[in-house]
């Protein structure tokens, strides 16, 4: 009897070996296939670097989330996630840039506009977020949805609005008060979607209905555009980008017949930086190509 459970036994361990050095191989082989497709396909490096985009994102998002449960609602949860995001970006083979901190006052709030290109804008805040105190991003009401994500997101403090409806009008102009009394930052992308091309798309008038009813100032910040990534040829590489704190927009003082004249005055100063740092790490990255 106990030769027979002995030899049942070492059957049993050799058949678990059995399948976990062919689990090992599988694996393996796997491994090697996606290292040769990343190696010699554009496109499927671009879906590969965006997969691991996304599932590292949602590590590190929610990774922290116990901790954000100590003072929830408190923007600073989101610094352990802008981090890691920072050291992922550049295993990614992305680099940055930072210019105009000097145009950066942490003793008052504002509202803070960016230029919208891709997901991928949230390494950008992750770079801006140690740098601006007390930020809050400004956000469509479905990546609430996205739990868990969108659960870190609710705890580091974003505002989730409907666009277009009475309820976003009413989220932000509770802004107003946050901007005024806890001098925050508010975080918005003006022209409300994203995209690649040269011209920054119309911005839109809440943001700065805001800042005018804040008494606050708009911060513009400016993002060179990502040279090193299209998603139309399904193409991500490595590359540098920029991002710029403008000077201040002072509001104070203005009425409503100014609005127009401060959108234009935005978006215009806006637009020239883009271009000229778009075409600052365009020319910086010929020189690599050519070298």
């Amino acid at each position: 009897m106990t030769i027979i459970n002995s030899t049942a036994y070492i059957s049993h361990e050799s058949q678990i070996m059995d399948e976990t050095m062919s689990a090992n191989v599988i694996l393996g082989c796997v491994m090697a296939l996606v290292i040769i497709l990343f190696t010699i396909s554009s496109m499927a490096r671009y879906y590969i670097k965006f997969t691991l985009f996304i599932v590292m994102s949602l590590i590190f998002a929610t990774a922290p989330m116990p901790l954000m449960l100590i003072k929830p609602f408190d923007p600073r949860n989101a610094l352990i996630p802008a981090f890691f995001l920072r050291c992922f970006a550049r295993i990614l083979g992305l680099r940055w840039k930072v210019r105009g901190l000097e145009n950066v006052d942490n003793s008052r709030g504002a509202v803070v506009l960016l230029n919208h290109q891709s997901s991928l804008d949230l390494y950008a805040l992750a770079i801006i977020w140690p740098l601006m105190s007390r930020c809050t991003v400004v956000s469509k009401r479905s990546l609430q949805y996205l739990v868990p994500f969108g659960t870190a997101t609710w705890l580091w403090g974003t505002v989730f609005i409907d666009r277009g409806a009475k309820s976003a009008r009413d989220a932000l102009n509770k802004q107003v008060d946050a901007i005024k009394n806890e001098k925050r930052k508010l975080l918005l992308f003006p022209e409300g979607t994203r995209h690649s091309g040269d011209r920054l798309l119309p911005f839109r008038k809440g943001a700065f209905h805001v800042a005018m009813d804040a008494g606050a100032p708009i911060q513009p910040v400016v993002i060179s555009k990502y040279h090193y990534l299209d998603g139309k040829r399904h193409k991500f590489g490595s590359g540098e980008f920029i991002v710029s704190f403008l000077p201040m927009i002072e509001t104070e003082g203005l009425t409503k017949d100014d609005i127009v004249s401060l959108v234009d005055k935005t978006q215009l100063s806006m637009q020239e930086e883009f271009t000229k740092i778009s075409m600052e790490t365009l020319e910086r990255r010929n020189r690599i190509k050519a070298d």
